[in-house]
């Protein structure tokens, strides 16, 4: 029997006490303990989110929070700019496309991030623009955006920049009041590390003037609005994932005693391993600039990237995830957040080793797995020194 390992970037493993709290009794969601128990969660995400404002909490995948930040915001005909440099940029240009919005798309290909210079240009050639669209972390391609210099860019107009930190949030940072993000959504299935279900979303004073303005909204379920009235009373306006919510309110507090900062930097770290190992394994790097959240790498020329992660899994218990769409077999990615420490990421880098080689790619036994142990001594060093 092969004991399975999960490291892909979403879901991503879920800490046993986390689990266990799902399995508590079930309590009637309209009484003053599930009051109690959203207020804490609030607090707790707003740390997570770097945020003074509040955080509202969306029976949904992540998708519907971002569904649920532009139906709040825009009227029918509004222009939306959308940053695309992967399947996720997409995903904000289609649902805005749905709303009946005209979108501008500034799109990159695959492995690159979006210029700053290239939103500030269209901005300028765009004054009417109500959002600009982002993603902090391409899940599709693992590029980073810098989203910090999107924001200085979007706070001297009047556009809103909305930033899709669903698969980012947690596990690097995410400055979302300092860096001028005024509309941040993420899901509980990544650096969470929760089951897929919830999304949260914080909105700024300056996204809430655009919010309250708008009297074409087609939103029932999705209306913010909504949320953010009922969290007056720490109470939700449709029936929320109670069991969930439960489990969050463990998970936050996991997240809270270990340390937001501590945190990004124990990413940084595996970021660190799994892209040593991936380079002495011969292979690529497929992200020009690479997120702290996961590694994605190239297949190499003669191997097929579909059975290569079957084959992790079938040989080796290890799921990581492939390329989609136009990256279906081109690419393997590597998740390192949420519930994911430096012996899983060894034990991956090990069985994508060990695969790699029995399918025919030449590398260096070893090799991969020895030059990611080198890295984590080196981590060690940095921490160790770091703390004194």
């Amino acid at each position: 029997m092969i004991k399975p390992r999960l490291l892909t970037p979403g879901p991503t493993p879920v800490p046993e006490d986390v689990l266990l709290e799902m399995a508590q009794p079930v309590f009637y969601h309209r009484s003053g303990r599930f009051r109690e128990l959203l207020a804490r969660v609030t607090q707790d995400l707003q740390y997570i989110f770097q945020t003074r404002h509040t955080v509202l909490t969306l029976t949904s995948s992540g998708t519907g929070g971002m569904e649920a930040a532009l139906a709040s915001s825009l009227c029918p005909g509004a222009k939306v700019i959308c940053l695309i440099a992967g399947r996720w940029g997409e995903r904000w240009r289609n649902i805005a496309l749905a709303l009946g919005a005209e979108v501008v798309s500034l799109t990159v290909p695959y492995g690159e991030p979006v210029a700053p210079a290239q939103l500030e240009d269209a901005l300028r050639a765009h004054p009417d623009t109500v959002a600009v669209c982002a993603t902090l972390c391409e899940t599709a391609t693992g590029v980073k955006n810098d989203i910090e210099a999107y924001g200085s860019i979007t706070a001297r107009t009047s556009a809103l920049l909305m930033v899709d930190a669903i698969s980012s949030l947690g596990a690097m940072p995410c400055l979302t009041d300092e860096w001028g993000v005024d509309v941040c959504v993420t899901g509980s299935q990544k650096g969470l590390m929760l089951p897929p279900g919830l999304a949260f979303v914080s909105v700024s004073e300056k996204g809430w003037r655009v919010i309250d303005a708008n009297k074409a909204s087609r939103a029932f379920y999705f209306d913010l609005r909504k949320y953010r009235d009922n969290l007056t009373t720490n109470d939700a306006p449709f029936t929320p994932a109670l069991t969930l919510i439960r489990a969050l309110a463990r998970s936050l507090a996991m997240l809270r005693s270990t340390g937001i900062e501590t945190l990004w930097a124990k990413y940084a770290g595996l970021a660190r391993m799994s892209r040593a190992g991936i380079m002495a394994m011969n292979l690529e790097l497929f992200a020009k600039v690479p997120s702290e959240a996961m590694t994605v790498a190239a297949v190499p020329s003669g191997i097929d990237g579909n059975a290569l992660v079957s084959n992790l899994e079938k040989w080796h218990g290890i799921k990581l995830a492939g390329g989609q769409d136009s990256l279906k077999g081109k690419i393997v990615r590597l998740a390192h957040m949420g519930y994911i420490d430096a012996f899983d990421i060894l034990a991956a880098l090990s069985a994508l080793e060990l695969t790699l080689a029995k399918m025919g790619h030449a590398l260096e036994p070893g090799a991969g797995v020895a030059a990611a142990q080198r890295e984590l001594y080196r981590v060690s060093l940095d921490n160790a020194s770091s703390s004194t």
